[in-house]
């Protein structure tokens, strides 16, 4: 316990102190300023929103250095949890029941974008619980502070010059911007430049409020989702078993292919049956979130636009199985193997290694996606291992 400690410790201490180093209203005036004021940002919007303002130290990830020791302490999780049947019957449930809710207004929603009104109500669920999740962060604030002092500053300037048009446009009254820690406002938790372009006023009034509207709520995660790509009609996936002879390498969206293909090298549903299209569409795309020790899924575009949500596997995965849940069911069949037992900065540098041998990892951020597990499956078959496409123990200290 005192590692962790010790590393929280140093990062608040080297964040404090590059507070401290550059007084943060005189960063306000020589920087935001000047970009709000081109985004079309008035000043007294700015001076309304930004008087008196002082950086949230309780945040995290803040260290103006650039490193993120704290972050690289969190072990990593299986998907297990995540992906629990009786968590996901739970809530597809809940889903259910908003949909009813709400049966008038998702049908026209769904009639204008395509989308269904599951996957909508899925989202709106992980998000914020149905708009019960609180929003305790000051959204101007906790943006100014990362955009500041946080190890992704540059990231957050341009959310930070958005929220200030958010207020410009008179979306919401300022003490009213409500956020989470990393700035992510409303209930669909959209980043501000997300509200931008994707928010719509779908009751009508006006205003595209996201905190306090559920017409505008939904209708937004809707058109987010239809102008990212969404085709109306094709399945988001389905669960399938992968055969022996089938590389675990195959993974990704950049290696779909027709789902004959598929079919003819042997992959099943579980209950032994080929997917079809009505499950999958006519080109597949192999998933494998614990490469071969965790369930495998054929998944289609439209499972890559739920990722444009949220760029994680397991995210759009649960999207996918409560929005089925909340219709005519389902569950995960493959079993979820033990996966813990490294860190993520075990995992950092096993992707720095892989990198330096020419594989592509995608990022050395610490994160097992799907270039990092195809990376690890084809180094495993170039060096005569039984490829799993994941890392564990072996792996990474052979790669160490």
């Amino acid at each position: 316990m005192i590692k962790p400690l010790l590393a929280c410790l140093v990062a608040t201490v080297l964040a404090t102190t590059a507070l401290a180093a550059e007084p943060f209203q005189s960063w306000l005036e020589t920087t935001v300023w000047p970009a709000a004021r081109s985004a079309g940002v008035s000043r007294a919007t700015f001076d309304a929103a930004t008087t008196g303002l002082t950086p949230d130290l309780s945040l995290p990830d803040l260290n103006a250095a650039g490193g993120t020791a704290a972050e690289f302490q969190t072990e990593f999780k299986s998907p297990a949890g995540y992906l629990d049947n009786a968590k996901l019957d739970t809530q597809g449930r809940a889903a259910a029941g908003k949909i009813a809710a709400n049966a008038a207004r998702l049908k026209a929603i769904t009639a204008r974008t395509g989308v269904p009104a599951a996957v909508i109500v899925a989202i709106w669920g992980k998000e914020s619980a149905y708009g019960a999740a609180p929003l305790p962060k000051d959204g101007v604030r906790t943006l100014a502070t990362q955009a500041f002092a946080g190890s992704r500053r540059a990231e957050f300037l341009p959310e930070l010059v958005a929220a200030l048009r958010i207020l410009e446009e008179g979306h919401l009254a300022r003490a009213d911007l409500k956020s989470s820690w990393a700035g992510a406002l409303g209930q669909p938790q959209f980043m501000p430049t997300k509200f931008l372009a994707y928010a719509v006023d779908a009751d009508g009034d006006g205003r595209r409020d996201i905190w306090r509207s559920t017409a505008d709520v939904l209708g937004s995660i809707a058109n987010f989702l239809k102008l990212s790509g969404w085709r109306a009609g094709l399945p988001w996936g389905t669960e399938v078993v992968l055969p022996p002879a089938v590389s675990c390498t195959g993974e990704g969206p950049d290696q779909g292919r027709p789902l004959a293909d598929w079919i003819s090298a042997g992959l099943v549903k579980p209950d032994g049956t080929p997917p079809t299209v009505a499950e999958v569409g006519p080109i597949g795309y192999l998933l494998l979130p614990a490469g071969r020790r965790g369930p495998a899924f054929l998944v289609s575009d439209n499972f890559y636009v739920l990722k444009a949500y949220n760029e994680s596997d397991v995210y759009a995965l649960w999207v996918g199985e409560v929005a089925d849940r909340a219709g005519t069911g389902g569950r995960i069949v493959g079993r979820w193997s033990d996966l813990r037992g490294f860190t993520r900065r075990d995992v950092q540098q096993l992707q720095q290694r892989l990198e330096a041998m020419g594989h592509d990892v995608g990022s050395a951020d610490g994160l097992v996606g799907f270039r990092t597990r195809v990376a690890i499956g084809r180094w495993q078959e170039q060096h005569g291992r039984p490829p799993t496409c994941f890392p564990d123990v072996d792996v990474i200290d052979a790669l160490r």
